[in-house]
């Protein structure tokens, strides 16, 4: 342990300037040390000359932080100054110091990386199927919605703020730029609030999310606490008071990775939150997941629907559909919907807005792999699965229904990248892959790919 605590203390003394090559997919810049071993550089833009600080090394690469930047790149943004950067700001949006338009390439340049070295495609395809990345209107101010650590701070009171990527700590946030206008100041109202709500009392809170849309006006601050006695009332009048808050709610759940949530109690209000998007309206339980970014939202939805060509009569299975939102467009074009999503929340949610909206849809709540070789052949499968993306047993079974024509969305290139060459296995092929910029300062990139029968 003493060797290995002075060994971090050698590495923390020690700086090195390098150039730094291209963006990671992560918070980091790429670069090389002396010794010819990759660094990433926390701080640091492509085109660097950086002054690096290296606070962690292993045996095939290490991390630093740029202390320095000895020869600024033209791709930095104007007028950013990563070094001077407020700590709660820059763990929400890590690429901030890289100006959009370089964003935007990098973004593209990290889902070509992944269809080359995952997917096995070569430049030629790469080029011929990859689109320019759709921009983002708003580079900043775009986010409908907030999710806020609460732990105590250095005198105990209940603070709120963002997980640093990669770590653990949390940084105290008083406001978020890119939150939407209703929500840029909430956390340090939320803050005030629920400080005076708990006053001496531990109430168990361990993370505070809020909602809002500019569309319908809708607020929902949910509050999530393990079971324990709570005070019901006064909280709605508190944070419909701070925020004004149409819908508040207790998520029941215990605190962890998991997160299985128990129950939930409306506090105030609706109960939900309503949003306005591709036409149609949505209730979004608190536990529910919709997209964070609802114009892009839409843009993803209209890739989608490009693709499908949905027509009366076309059988099109959409899995992990969430609340509905390509299910009920696919559905408003004549197309005989079939969806599946196992979390129960957000199936409740679609039963909802699939009778809101007067659409024809169905939904099965269960875990695909069980559900999707009993539906029978299909003309066009929609798939929108989480970071991870789909089991293999998934891929076997879309390929086996015979649709032709597979749309995946996709929230992290490298996993998609492999399910297009295990698609490639089941004789499907990407004809089309479209990133679209959901998360601007961030290295996050949404993508739409086309896939289909050869």
């Amino acid at each position: 342990m003493g060797f290995r605590a002075t060994r971090i203390e050698w590495l923390s003394s020690m700086t090195e300037t390098i150039s730094i090559e291209r963006m990671s997919y992560g918070p980091e810049a790429v670069g090389r040390l002396a010794s010819g071993k990759t660094v990433f550089v926390r701080a640091a833009v492509a085109g660097d000359v950086v002054e690096v600080r290296v606070t962690e090394e292993r045996p095939s690469f290490a991390r630093g932080t740029a202390e320095k930047v000895v020869q600024p790149s033209p791709l930095r943004a104007r007028g950013w100054d990563s070094m001077a950067a407020d700590a709660a700001l820059s763990a929400v949006a890590p690429w901030a110091q890289l100006s959009y338009e370089a964003q935007l390439a990098a973004k593209r340049d990290n889902v070509a990386s992944a269809l080359a070295r995952t997917a096995h495609l070569d430049a030629d395809r790469i080029d011929e199927i990859l689109r320019p990345i759709a921009p983002c209107e708003r580079q900043w101010g775009y986010r409908n919605k907030l999710e806020l650590a609460a732990v105590p701070d250095a005198q105990g009171r209940l603070s709120l703020g963002f997980h640093e990527p990669g770590a653990e700590n949390v940084v105290a946030a008083k406001e978020c730029r890119l939150g939407n206008r209703l929500l840029g100041k909430a956390p340090k109202s939320l803050t005030g609030a629920l400080r005076y709500l708990a006053g001496s009392d531990d109430l168990g809170i361990y993370r505070v999310g809020i909602r809002a849309s500019e569309r319908t006006g809708s607020v929902e601050v949910a509050l999530w606490t393990p079971p324990s006695s709570f005070p019901r009332n006064f909280a709605a009048k508190v944070l419909r008071d701070a925020v004004g808050a149409t819908s508040v709610v207790r998520v029941i759940a215990d605190a962890g990775s998991a997160r299985k949530v128990k129950r939930l109690e409306v506090l105030d209000g609706d109960g939900f939150w309503r949003e306005r998007a591709c036409g149609l309206d949505f209730a979004v339980s608190a536990p529910s997941f919709f997209q964070v970014n609802t114009p892009q939202a839409e843009l993803l939805v209209e890739c989608a629907l490009k693709a499908a060509a949905p027509k009366p009569g076309m059988q099109v299975a959409d899995l992990f559909s969430g609340v509905g939102m390509f299910s009920l467009a696919l559905a408003e074009k004549g197309a005989d919907v079939v969806a599946v999503e196992l979390e129960g929340s957000s199936s409740r949610d679609f039963r909802a807005n699939v009778e809101a909206n007067g659409a024809d849809a169905e939904i099965v709540c269960d875990d695909v792999r069980r559900v999707l070789p009993d539906l029978g052949p299909l003309d066009a499968v929609v798939v929108d699965p989480p970071r991870a993306g789909l089991h293999a047993d998934v891929v076997a079974q879309a390929a086996a229904a015979g649709p032709e024509v597979l749309v995946y969305v996709s929230c992290d290139p490298q996993t998609l990248a492999r399910d297009v060459a295990r698609f490639g296995g089941e004789g499907y092929a990407p004809v089309l892959v479209r990133p679209v910029d959901m998360f601007p300062q961030t290295y996050h990139v949404e993508t739409v790919c086309v896939l289909a029968r050869v």
